[in-house]
């Protein structure tokens, strides 16, 4: 039996089928025709801004910093105001099956029977692009599957993870108690692309130190006071696994998110974000060209003189990019 067309597969995940959603995600992930397909079949039918209908919040920090936690306890506070909402889980991918490696589902069983609330984890699945390229698809498809809220959750601040989380209309930084997190935050390049810092576990010693430190750097970068006009990110403190300090974290999301529609941002973040994307794909589809253009019996021969020191790397090149296509 044939498998399902990515439009058919669309259809059934706007009216609510979990599975074929799960399998359109996995199409994203892998990149190729069927992603193109899938990404003409939401543009065609849903048009409106960059980005979709569903707001999205990225949630990144060091490993080991609770965002999982975290993330589980905010998907509570989503629900309990009524909010359909999903999490993408950003994982690396595993080295022999190339699937989500680290499973963040498992810590968010809490909500695993529950209908308005959808779990996946991402991997690279190992196509051009990865992440950075998949996560935007991601989010429309679960935007058109009907979700008001995706969570962007990823592993770590490595540079992939921070500029998926980057994506993001609003993005939670997230920090431990500890002399030195803020210093490794500022180091990761994370104060740039925060709009909330939150210093979880803060039971700990060293929560007020870790917020003193950050409000410290944040005014050695010119980030000015909180007004109608400009936003400081605040520095908030929570324990993710009991709940406190959650909630105004989630305030927090829905003051930016206020900021940024009043002052118009909201549509400059979504239209930055996308002529980045176009970048990104036309980026793509320029290698998946090149390694086209690289493989075949002639570029074999340049790589032979290459190795044998009778021709230089640039010059191999530039015959490739001459030669007629095939």
């Amino acid at each position: 039996m044939a498998s399902p067309s990515p439009s058919t597969l669309l259809a059934a995940a706007r009216e609510g089928d979990r599975a074929a959603l799960a399998r359109v995600l996995s199409l994203v992930e892998r990149g190729g025709d069927a992603a193109r397909q899938v990404g003409t079949q939401l543009t065609s039918a849903d048009g409106g801004p960059p980005g979709g209908r569903a707001y999205t919040v990225g949630i990144t920090g060091a490993p080991g910093a609770g965002k999982s936690t975290l993330t589980n306890a905010l998907v509570r506070e989503v629900r309990d105001a009524g909010h359909r909402i999903a999490v993408l889980a950003v994982d690396p991918s595993s080295p022999f099956t190339g699937g989500a490696l680290l499973g963040d589902r498992v810590r968010m069983g809490d909500h695993a029977l529950d209908e308005g609330v959808f779990i996946r984890s991402m991997a690279t699945r190992g196509h051009l692009g990865g992440l950075a390229v998949a996560t935007p698809e991601a989010v429309r498809v679960l935007s058109a599957a009907g979700f008001d809220w995706v969570l962007v959750e990823t592993v770590g601040v490595g540079q992939v993870e921070v500029e998926v989380a980057g994506q993001t209309d609003t993005t939670i930084v997230t920090v431990n108690p500890g002399w030195g997190d803020a210093v490794q935050a500022a180091k990761a390049g994370l104060m740039e692309i925060a709009d909330v810092f939150v210093v979880n576990k803060a039971d700990r010693p060293g929560a007020s130190e870790a917020r003193r430190d950050l409000e410290r750097l944040l005014d050695m970068s010119g980030s000015g006071a909180d007004t109608d006009v400009t936003w400081r990110p605040p520095v908030l403190t929570a324990v993710a696994t009991t709940g406190e300090g959650v909630a105004e974290v989630w305030d927090a999301v829905a003051r930016h998110r206020a900021h940024l529609e009043a002052t118009g941002e909201l549509t400059e973040r979504r239209r930055r974000r996308a002529a980045e994307e176009i970048t990104r794909l036309v980026a793509v589809r320029l290698m998946e060209r090149a390694r086209a253009t690289s493989g075949g019996d002639q570029a074999a021969a340049l790589a032979n003189e290459v190795a044998d020191g009778a021709l230089d790397p640039w010059s191999a090149a530039e015959r490739l990019l001459e030669a007629p296509s095939a």
